[in-house]
């Protein structure tokens, strides 16, 4: 379903209203006009010059205005966002209502030309855009990139990912993020879409690490326990057994997602990480600030 872009404009255009200065925000306008009138090479001109014109200050937020954009578009969430890059989202917002061919064609332009502050603006502003299942080809090519940046913006805080990628395209992204170095916490239906291949893929890369002799990001196992197979139980009672505190708190976190009776027993041996997840003490919250340099 094609979110409504018109509502996701109104709402930019009055978070920007209160943050920029009179010339900034009269230049954000007279741009939004060119570019409602299809003047191509006018958005191309106006999308690079945005951080001159209003700055690249934070936006700062309030939690009152991210609920706003949540119930705006459904898993939309800008914190983080700089005043630039919500300016270059609301010019794309603004061009004519066209057919999804033409709308990939003039996002290919931008993309081709792009520096790393425009590819992370144009990432992030994909799930605000129409036609949604017409851009899954340049997402995905946004997860094959190493540049940390440009591939949180397509990873971290956009519901786009869970929406639209296969779970082949989905398990690349995340198993990525153990590549380039990111969490994998901020990933948006992280849990929703776990999958029996991405346990599965995550178990090999698991033991590939142990017979390298190298660590194991603890979070990992996050991907494991809704999918746990007889090898995956193993291992995570083997983390259990002889891993660190926190690799031992995530593999008993693993287990209790899993509904397998064999991940019940083998957390029988140990009660105080159960109670501490039954009271919520313990969650994947706990291993990422643990976790966390």
């Amino acid at each position: 379903m094609n979110p409504d872009t018109e509502k996701i404009k109104t709402l930019i255009e009055s978070w920007l209203a209160m943050r920029l200065d009179p010339a900034a925000a009269a230049w954000v306008r007279d741009r939004q006009g060119v570019v409602r009138l299809g003047d191509r090479k006018g958005l191309y001109l106006a999308f690079g010059m945005a951080p001159r014109k209003v700055g690249k200050s934070d936006l700062g937020l309030i939690d009152e205005e991210l609920s706003a954009a949540n119930q705006t578009r459904p898993g939309w969430n800008p914190r983080g966002w700089s005043v630039d890059q919500l300016t270059r989202a609301l010019l794309l917002l603004s061009i004519p209502t066209m057919e999804s061919a033409e709308l990939v064609a003039v996002l290919d332009q931008l993309f081709g030309a792009g520096e790393v502050g425009e590819l992370v603006a144009m990432y992030q502003t994909l799930p605000l855009l129409p036609h949604p299942s017409a851009h899954v080809l340049r997402a995905a090519e946004g997860i094959r990139t190493n540049i940390k940046a440009v591939f949180c913006a397509v990873a971290h805080q956009n519901p786009y990912p869970a929406e639209q990628f296969t779970d082949d395209q989905w398990n690349q992204m995340v198993l990525k993020c153990q590549f380039i170095g990111v969490p994998m916490s901020p990933i948006v239906g992280l849990d929703q879409r776990a999958n029996p291949h991405l346990s599965a893929m995550v178990v090999d890369f698991v033991h590939e690490r142990w017979a390298a002799k190298r660590p194991v990001a603890p979070d990992m196992w996050r991907c494991v326990g809704h999918h746990a197979d007889a090898r995956a139980l193993s291992d995570l009672k083997q983390v259990l057994t002889s891993g660190s505190t926190v690799e031992r708190q995530a593999a008993a976190l693993a287990l209790s997602q899993s509904s397998d009776p064999v991940a019940e027993n083998i957390l029988e041996s140990v009660p105080d990480l159960v109670e501490k997840i039954s009271n919520g003490t313990l969650t994947w919250a706990t291993i990422d600030s643990i976790s966390s340099p």
